[in-house]
């Protein structure tokens, strides 16, 4: 015979219970008064026809009868809070998005774009890592990537977002720059440095400038914190068109004399070539590649 849908509330009270020896701390737990606790159980044990519990001055404790049925009542519970988590959690993870990408590109390019996103497609979540590391694909890894490179990673389906170019910027606080005319003039100042591919001595060289020996003054291996070092002053960095776009136009940052450099590599939305992306993940990518084409940050 099934069991009686009415036995199911009985039985909850009467987990908590045994479980706690008391029927306020139960009462507690479950939100209920004592008085309704000790009615669940006492219409369990007139169901059952046994005595659950033996009470006493000082409180309650389990019967023989009582102790089987707890085990078996906590042991099914527990089955049963694991499947409805397990449920919840493949709920939730539908409408999760991960994310990898580049530090720089999240603080100047996709976090601005993130609350028209969040507009558009409330239910998501996106779930954002900025770890420098190559990414690994593995199970409950990230759904996408957005890498800087030349398109090819083997074993990954490549999506090309935008281009770049590079140019030097400097804060308009630096000393002499009212002074600057072209590139041998920026060769004279602090130069700030990062891990990119391209830097300084590619820039003088297209500037024509191919015998000059160059040492940076300050490196770094952020470009964002290199962007910052020169947005306080501490000299000329050498800042890629989508990574410096809110600095140039908040004014913290300049643009300086010299030529533009066509960037070497590009940025593209990876994910693995033999996984299909989840309805939420294609969602995210064409948003990406939708914004990618945007001269502008759209308004959320």
């Amino acid at each position: 015979m099934p069991l009686p849908s009415e036995w199911l509330p009985a039985l909850a009270a009467f987990e908590s219970a045994a479980r706690h020896q008391n029927f306020a701390h139960a009462a507690e737990e479950l939100h209920l008064t004592a008085s309704a606790v000790s009615h669940h159980v006492r219409k369990l044990e007139a169901q059952l026809g046994v005595a659950l519990f033996q009470r006493h001055a000082r409180g309650v404790s389990l019967t023989a009868e009582g102790r089987q049925l707890a085990d078996t009542a906590s042991s099914a519970m527990a089955d049963i809070d694991g499947v409805l988590r397990g449920l919840s959690a493949a709920r939730d993870e539908r409408h999760r998005v991960r994310v990898n990408t580049l530090h720089s590109l999240t603080y100047s390019w996709l976090m601005p774009r993130l609350p028209a996103f969040t507009t558009a497609h409330p239910h998501l979540r996106i779930h954002v890592d900025t770890e420098m590391s190559l990414t690994r694909f593995d199970e409950g890894g990230p759904d996408l990537a957005i890498r800087f490179g030349e398109g090819h990673w083997p074993g990954l389906t490549a999506h090309h977002l935008m281009d770049d170019t590079l140019f030097p910027v400097a804060s308009p606080r630096l000393a002499g720059l009212q002074d600057l005319r072209d590139a041998a003039d920026v060769a004279k100042l602090p130069l700030i440095g990062d891990l990119s591919r391209q830097g300084w001595q590619d820039w003088f060289r297209a500037a024509g400038m191919r015998d000059s020996r160059l040492e940076e003054r300050y490196h770094f291996s952020e470009t964002t914190d290199a962007l910052k070092a020169a947005v306080h002053g501490l000299g000329a960095a050498l800042g890629r068109e989508q990574i410096v776009a809110p600095f140039l136009a908040e004014g913290s940052l300049v643009r300086l004399p010299g030529p533009t450099l066509p960037a070497r590599s590009g940025y593209f939305v990876v994910y693995p070539a033999h996984r299909r992306l989840r309805p939420a993940a294609r969602t995210f990518v064409d948003w990406l590649l939708q914004q990618a084409v945007r001269p502008s940050v759209p308004r959320a």
